[in-house]
């Protein structure tokens, strides 16, 4: 057995960059839209965003401060999960900028508004799908001492889905047609879904 590297988080890992995102990788990244109030809206990439289960379908994402996502979201009960693809990686980091609150990072990516059906937040017309969503719950994060942090999960439930039909294949969604895109570690790390390997379940008994 090969003797490994080990640290404990809290005390420093002693390396030259810390390897957590690295490991933890690739994820898959959250493009969210949300509206305030005034109806300005917000689009903005999140790593830490995963499905969590598939009936009901939820997904969440998590922000590190009550940045205006989170904001939006809570205020208005509702978000849109938009897929982030190698197409689009371009305008995917720019509405990463630290923009003040109000500017449409949409429309500063040269992006298209597209409407939903069951929610008031755009979709992002260029995506090849989306997913409407309603929160159902925003939870403040604590450590193992029960030490509130700075960061908030926000949960969704899924209340429709928007596919372009180009990207269908015998009813399959094709993520290596829309050539899906995930963060990785380190600063600028990605990846690209461009092939794919299938492994059966075992059967029980």
């Amino acid at each position: 057995m090969t003797e490994t590297h080990f640290y404990e988080p809290s005390r420093g890992h002693r390396l030259p960059h810390d390897p957590f995102k690295a490991i933890v990788a690739p994820r898959p990244i959250g493009w969210i839209s949300t509206r305030d109030r005034g109806g300005r809206v917000n689009l903005a990439p999140y790593s830490f965003f995963n499905a969590f289960c598939d009936d009901p379908p939820i997904v969440g994402f998590s922000s590190q401060g009550r940045k205006d996502s989170l904001r939006n979201a809570e205020e208005s009960g509702e978000f849109v999960a938009n897929l982030a693809t190698r197409a689009l990686a371009e305008a995917v980091n720019l509405s990463s900028a630290p923009v003040a609150r109000g500017v449409d990072e949409m429309a500063m990516a040269g992006l298209t508004p597209a409407p939903c059906r069951l929610v008031a937040a755009p979709r992002v017309g260029e995506s090849p799908a989306a997913l409407e969503c309603k929160v159902i719950r925003v939870v403040r994060l604590a450590d193992m001492h029960g030490e509130e942090t700075s960061n908030f999960l926000v949960l969704g439930q899924v209340v429709g889905v928007h596919i372009d039909p180009a990207y269908l294949k015998d009813g399959l969604f094709d993520m290596t047609m829309a050539r899906t895109i995930a963060r990785c570690g380190y600063r600028g790390d990605y990846a690209e879904v461009d092939h794919l390997f299938e492994m059966v379940r075992p059967q029980s008994g």
